[in-house]
């Protein structure tokens, strides 16, 4: 997907300057993959026998796949580029996918869909923090 990411990216009238579109394309691409691993992830959840339990898992993983779309979705947005809200954006989405994996790493040796989406998570939460530093 990242090639898409990037190839839209690339389309932009205006330059952008400041702004890695490797990078920025990388974490648009993580933030929708982790939105929609962690929406799996949180309908797997309920799904298994032992569902009370994972409580805290669904709540987390639909939270972190809201702030994921939400984040990808102002991230392709470049006309009107506001770096404050950028950055915060970006903090709050690596907070929600650092929540999240540690949350799905508790359950991870049981269920493998809590494995994959941690997995998801602190690849988003990586992303998110290199974009975060390459905006200075």
């Amino acid at each position: 997907m990242t090639h898409h990411v990037k190839s839209m990216l690339e389309t932009y009238p205006k330059d952008l300057p400041g702004v890695d579109l490797e990078k920025l394309a990388e974490c648009i691409d993580a933030c929708f993959e982790c939105a929609q691993a962690c929406t799996a992830c949180a309908d797997a959840c309920l799904g298994e026998d032992m569902v009370a339990d994972l409580t805290q898992c669904i709540r987390t993983d639909l939270d972190c796949a809201d702030i994921c779309a939400t984040t990808g979705s102002v991230l392709s947005r470049r006309t009107g580029f506001e770096t404050s809200i950028t950055k915060a954006i970006l903090e709050a989405c690596a907070a929600a996918c650092q929540a999240c994996a540690s949350e799905c790493e508790q359950h991870a040796s049981m269920h493998e869909h809590c494995r994959i989406c941690a997995e998801a998570c602190r690849r988003c939460e990586a992303a998110c923090r290199d974009l975060l530093s390459a905006l200075g």
